[in-house]
């Protein structure tokens, strides 16, 4: 019965093996060490920025259960008083204006982004001054929030719900415009290669190699853009863009926690109803493709 050897490892083999895998046999003690001193320096400055700001625990209590508190308000909201004298015929038709004013501001963005986006996608304009001046464009058009442009249109063109549309129009533009170049770029080349072979124009090739491609997403996008934007006409409407924002406004100043709940419940249901439609017109879109693929 022959007797099993232990081999030992000597100073050379070592030396080999760290030149091999340096960070196997580092100390990791001091990685450690400033792993945590960096953890609690971030705490730190968290905690500052709150307290700097005025997040404190002191003034979260009295903001609940003080005589105006949170708590007292959403008490209220579920105490409707004097249901039957409530106005629902303009409630539901500032709601079906915030909705019109989110279609057309939608719709007016991606039907000047679907143009745009052509110049600002690698495959189509290969002239990188030209699309690097496009790109910062929509950068400029869609760091502008919604809000700030109802404030400054309030200014320019009045209150009303023209407002509301070119508010959420000249955002959502350079922000569709981005999400459209980039579905450009992602279009297969063989069917752009087959329109070229023909002899078509660069117009012509946009319009049946490559439209045909990304429409499905392009109508996607919109969609849910669509969405989003129901939500944002109804903020945009409290700074006097229309619909029924303003309402909200309105029963806030007088204190009607009632009826701004009943609000936000009726713009809860119309989100709901908006995302179903959304997800049943892209269904039928993903089948549409799938099937032509």
């Amino acid at each position: 019965m022959s007797q099993s050897r232990r081999q030992t490892i000597g100073a050379a083999e070592i030396d080999a093996a760290a030149r091999l895998c340096p960070g196997a046999f580092a100390d990791k003690s001091a990685r450690r060490l400033l792993r945590a001193g960096f953890a609690l320096l971030l705490c730190l400055a968290v905690a500052l920025l709150f307290a700097h700001y005025g997040f404190t625990p002191g003034r979260l209590y009295g903001g609940l259960v003080s005589e105006n508190g949170l708590l007292l308000i959403l008490s209220q909201m579920f105490r409707w008083h004097d249901v039957s004298t409530w106005p629902f015929a303009a409630l539901f038709a500032a709601m079906l204006q915030t909705v019109a004013i989110a279609f057309l501001g939608t719709l007016a963005a991606a039907l000047i982004a679907v143009p745009l986006s052509f110049f600002g996608a690698r495959n189509v304009v290969f002239l990188a001054p030209l699309r690097f001046g496009f790109r910062r464009l929509f950068d400029c058009l869609r760091g502008i929030d919604q809000l700030i442009w109802a404030v400054i249109l309030v200014r320019a063109f009045g209150m009303g719900p023209m407002v509301g549309v070119l508010a959420i129009a000249l955002s959502d533009i350079g922000s569709l415009a981005k999400l459209y170049a980039e579905a450009i770029e992602t279009a297969r080349k063989q069917e752009i290669e087959g329109v070229k072979a023909t002899g078509a124009s660069a117009l012509l090739i946009g319009r049946f190699a490559i439209l045909p491609q990304v429409l499905p997403l392009f109508v996607s996008q919109a969609l849910y853009f669509f969405e989003s934007n129901t939500r944002s006409a109804t903020v945009i409407g409290i700074v006097g863009a229309g619909g029924i924002g303003l309402e909200i406004s309105r029963r806030i100043k007088i204190l009607a926690w009632d009826q701004v709940a009943f609000i936000l419940l009726l713009i809860f249901a119309t989100v709901v109803l908006i995302d179903a439609f959304s997800q049943i017109v892209r269904r039928r879109l993903q089948g549409a493709t799938s099937k032509e693929r």
